[in-house]
């Protein structure tokens, strides 16, 4: 079955048009059923084609005159939009030509300008950006928000809990995903009144749902494979995903130096080199590349910047998998059920309240 076309934003990453362009030829070659709608500078990207000519069979050119940089502020990039890869690229998803897009660009830009064209889903209030996080467990956890809000109540938690378990769902595999609220601790007592009045509707909804909710986590347990899905503020989010980016890359250099520093160590790193070599898989970032905007009216997929090829090519089956999943409607369908079984919690709870009161 061949997907619905994906639009590429072929001048988004800090590389540029080689590196998003072999990441898709790389998709392609690893799954023929992928269509392309590649979005940029049409000379600059048939150059680039000449290396691929299988990705080449499979693509349509957009060109595009105008490339929003990182520099830009939202604001700036939504009056550019329509001019730039970026904006022609989601666009494309608006109109119904392709069914995703995928960019590497400005990651704020792409947030207002996606969210200005596709719009939110009926009974989100605000769109979150997810990305998987790999762990300890036997699968990678779904995180979310990781930036997109940074002030978040209780109902957006909620939402944001909702659309991560349908995405978990899907990148894992599981039927029933853990969720939880990133806290200061794991006790019911503690966090703010936000956290508490969200871990409750979480135990309500979660009866409905094809999730389970288990309450807080500590940012120190993000890793140990205790959650599949971990649920926060864009606030918090940002920067618990920086420090375990940064964690994972001290860790890697402070092992390469290590390996360095004398004739023995450097014969410790050959005889431990397969060990290293998986840990450096399991750390590289390319390898859990391609983070979501969940609950707009279309799928837009953000890589990283810096990704390598491969590292887009992860990214586009990311999106692939989106789409052949379903997961708009998946979301929908969830937020339907969940939204029921709060209102009916809140009816009761308005019952005893006003029997108590008389």
């Amino acid at each position: 079955m061949t997907l619905p076309r994906i639009a590429v934003d072929a001048m988004g990453g800090d590389e540029g048009v080689r590196t998003m362009i072999e990441g898709a030829a790389l998709a392609r070659r690893r799954h023929d059923r992928f269509q392309f709608l590649l979005v940029g500078d049409e000379r600059r990207i048939k150059a680039a084609l000449k290396n691929h000519p299988n990705l080449r069979a499979a693509s349509e050119i957009l060109h595009a005159e105008g490339v929003i940089s990182g520099e830009d502020k939202p604001s700036q990039a939504l009056r550019r939009a329509k001019d730039t890869s970026m904006g022609m690229a989601v666009d494309a998803v608006k109109a119904g030509h392709a069914g995703a897009a995928v960019s590497g660009g400005n990651t704020g830009a792409l947030m207002a300008i996606a969210k200005l064209a596709l719009r939110t889903m009926p009974g989100i209030d605000r769109p979150a950006l997810a990305a998987l996080m790999p762990t300890l467990g036997d699968n990678d956890l779904v995180m979310l928000d990781l930036g997109a809000n940074t002030d978040c109540d209780a109902r957006n938690l909620v939402q944001f809990a909702i659309m991560g378990a349908a995405y978990a769902r899907i990148a894992t595999g599981l039927e029933q995903p853990r969720v939880r609220l990133l806290n200061i601790g794991t006790e019911d007592i503690k966090g703010t009144g936000t956290l508490k009045d969200a871990a409750a509707e979480l135990k309500s909804a979660a009866r409905s749902l094809a999730m389970s909710f288990d309450g807080f986590i500590e940012a120190d347990r993000l890793s140990r494979g205790d959650a599949d899905v971990i649920v926060t503020d864009g606030f918090s989010g940002n920067i618990a995903l920086k420090s375990v980016e940064g964690t994972a890359r001290f860790v890697a250099d402070l092992l390469r130096r290590s390996f360095a520093s004398s004739l023995r160590s450097k014969l410790g790193f050959l005889i431990s080199r397969p060990a290293t070599e998986l840990l450096k898989h399991h750390l590289d970032p390319n390898n859990h590349n391609g983070a979501v905007f969940l609950g707009l009216n279309g799928v837009v997929v953000k890589s990283h910047g810096s990704a390598s090829a491969l590292g887009v090519a992860n990214a586009v089956a990311v999106t692939a998998r989106l789409l052949e999943e379903n997961l708009t409607e998946r979301i929908a369908a969830d937020l339907a059920s969940a939204e029921a079984r709060i209102e009916t919690a809140r009816r009761k709870e308005a019952g005893k309240d006003s029997g108590s009161a008389s």
